[in-house]
């Protein structure tokens, strides 16, 4: 099957083929002629699998006919984060570049100024989180009542950030008479009652057992001390990584890690909650462009983001929950393509790799050993210290070798020994503390209850990135 197979128009077809598509995936072979027939949509998919275009493609056909109103968007997309809605974003600029359509990106940390000149031309596809779509709808800025066209994309993630009674407000305020389109991972009970009272008779596509792993990702857990981890990543970065994605359970991991392998001569980059969404965006694009080709996240950055080409994924921290673990390692194996995948496990991580394993229904290979005999790979030279071993003479410091620290034996071959005394680094410190719960990083909600704004939803008010220009084409 083509995408000319699915009933698509000439110009939208002309733009997926100079995006080099030619065979759609499975849940965009079922749900785009569905969608072409304002049919109602359940898909239930796991990451990777090309869920957003399964939604765009059709919708810019949909949209072609008609014209937009001020203020009153014939579109909705609703995202949980900032990223997934630029991302979309990013989508209906490739594909719709043929056709005369409007959009507007209604997210926390860009101008709202530039949105609401957007929303006051009129705009054919409006792409907003929940939290500040609210804002504006509360204030008068935006009227819902001209929407014919629905998406709620990855609602299982909906859930997870508190987003589900902002949700149903937003559905009350839409026309009855319209299409709405489902998306999540998993189809947990509150997101199956949301889809019963909002979806009228809808279809439903399931391309992947929920919970399930791609079968092109090969997985090993790879058990190792705590005192070696660092060591035995930086091992595991070898010639055949290309791309990687190392995933951390705590912001200030992130930091500490990307110092280390920057160090060790890595190009390697960072994104967490503690970062500017202008930042953000940076740190992606220059991963994207392949500036850098290692990029240490927190789980801000799990789930939905689209980079092609990723190579492996590192759990430098073993997930605490386990339907994390299916969406970090879901960045590589994508759209076909085979990846690997490796989580470093501590005799701490015991609990959670069987939660983990419970979950997908398999075992993960292991490899290696608590203190693997190879750990000679590991603690390998590299950059300037791999320069400074092979010419001893052209070194330009006599600072002692490593040893005891504090009666310590360290194997920290990323920080460099000094005479001063030294306290105890925020890596080890974040390794001693109790794990946080769920919640804790910066994009998720708090529980119902206590709903407000996701931590930094408007903490950056600079310049409106090119890529996110209100209109198409």
């Amino acid at each position: 099957m083509t995408f000319a197979d699915l009933g698509l128009s000439d110009e939208l077809l002309r733009a997926v083929t100079e995006s080099g598509y030619t065979e759609p995936t499975p849940i965009q072979a079922s749900a785009i002629p569905s969608v072409l027939m304002m049919r109602d949509i359940i898909g239930i998919a796991q990451t990777g699998t090309g869920k957003t275009a399964s939604f765009v493609l059709p919708m810019i056909d949909i949209l072609a006919h008609g014209r937009s109103r001020a203020r009153m968007p014939r579109s909705l997309i609703l995202e949980p984060t900032r990223e997934l809605a630029a991302q979309v974003a990013e989508n209906f600029e490739k594909y719709g570049k043929y056709h005369k359509l409007s959009m507007a990106l209604l997210i926390g940390g860009v101008s709202m100024g530039d949105q609401l000149a957007a929303l006051e031309k009129g705009v054919d596809v409006l792409i907003a989180t929940p939290g500040r779509l609210m804002d504006l709808f509360g204030r008068g800025k935006i009227m819902l009542n001209g929407c014919s066209l629905l998406v709620i994309d990855e609602a299982d993630r909906m859930l997870d950030m508190g987003f589900i009674p902002d949700i149903e407000e937003i559905c009350t305020k839409l026309p009855k008479a319209r299409q709405t389109l489902l998306f999540s991972a998993t189809m947990p009970p509150p997101i199956k009652k949301l889809a019963d009272k909002f979806l009228e008779n809808p279809k439903t596509i399931e391309v992947a057992r929920p919970a399930t792993t791609n079968t092109n990702i090969k997985q090993y857990l790879v058990p190792v001390s705590a005192a070696k981890k660092r060591d035995r990543l930086i091992g595991l970065l070898g010639d055949d990584v290309r791309t990687a994605i190392i995933f951390c359970n705590r912001k200030t991991t992130v930091r500490d890690l990307n110092k280390i392998l920057k160090r060790e001569g890595l190009r390697s980059g960072e994104i967490h909650g503690d970062m500017e969404q202008s930042e953000r965006i940076a740190e992606l694009d220059r991963f994207k462009s392949g500036d850098i080709n290692i990029l240490v996240a927190s789980d801000v950055a799990a789930r939905g983001l689209d980079i092609k080409g990723v190579s492996h994924v590192f759990n430098y921290d073993a997930p605490w929950h386990p339907d994390d673990y299916v969406h970090r390692i879901g960045r590589t194996g994508r759209a076909g393509a085979t990846g690997v995948a490796y989580t470093l496990i501590t005799p701490d991580d015991d609990e959670n790799i069987a939660n983990i394993e419970k979950l997908t229904g398999q075992t993960i290979e292991r490899i290696g050993a608590t203190e693997p005999a190879s750990d000679a790979k590991a603690a390998k030279p590299r950059g300037k210290a791999k320069k400074a071993a092979e010419n001893p003479a052209e070194r330009t410091d006599d600072r002692p070798k490593r040893g005891r620290r504090g009666g310590t034996k360290r194997a920290d071959a990323a920080e460099a020994p000094t005479d001063e005394p030294r306290a105890p680094s925020p890596a080890a410190a974040v390794r001693s503390a109790p794990p946080s719960p769920r919640g804790a990083e910066d994009d998720r909600r708090t529980a119902p209850a206590e709903r407000g704004r996701p931590v930094g939803e408007d903490n950056w008010d600079g310049p409106f990135p090119e890529f996110l220009r209100p209109t198409l084409g």
